[in-house]
């Protein structure tokens, strides 16, 4: 299948990018070469912990479940369980001592460094037999592209 611009072959590449990235996210966790293994939970406790990590200021469970796209009631219960782990706490904001802000403890800082380790392994055993330049060549594109998508 080639995909010159403008070709019909690009088109259907375009169209399947939502399904790719979907699918992307799903696959990354089961690649079962990843020391530690991936726990069941640790898909959706990366994404919080990353979420309140990426914040440029004060987030609230609120916040988190505009940026998961989730009711926050469902917000509520990701960010309860990932303060019974021990890998977040509320405190109030130092803005509006009515509010209640997130942040991440130091095993939620050692959690969001394990995920990322995890993901690493993931990908350089997915891509192992890709040449180097394009494993890097994917890497940066990747991250041109979530760049992107932050400055919207």
């Amino acid at each position: 299948m080639t995909a010159e611009a403008g070709g019909p072959d690009s088109e259907a590449l375009l169209d399947s990018i939502g399904a790719t990235l979907g699918k992307l996210r799903r696959r990354t966790h089961l690649v079962k070469v990843v020391d530690p293994p991936v726990e069941r939970k640790d898909l959706s406790r990366n994404l919080v912990i990353n979420i309140v990590d990426e914040a440029n200021s004060e987030i609230t469970v609120g916040g988190v479940a505009d940026q998961l796209g989730i009711d926050p009631s469902a917000a509520s219960r990701m960010v309860s369980d990932l303060i019974s782990q021990g890998l977040l706490e509320r405190l109030a904001s130092q803005r509006d001592g009515r509010r209640t802000v997130l942040r991440l403890t130091p095993e939620g800082t050692a959690a969001r460094d394990r995920f990322r380790r995890q993901h690493r392994q993931a990908f350089e055993h997915i891509t192992r037999d890709w040449p180097a330049r394009e494993r890097l060549e994917f890497a940066r594109l990747l991250r041109k592209y979530v760049d992107s998508a932050d400055d919207l």
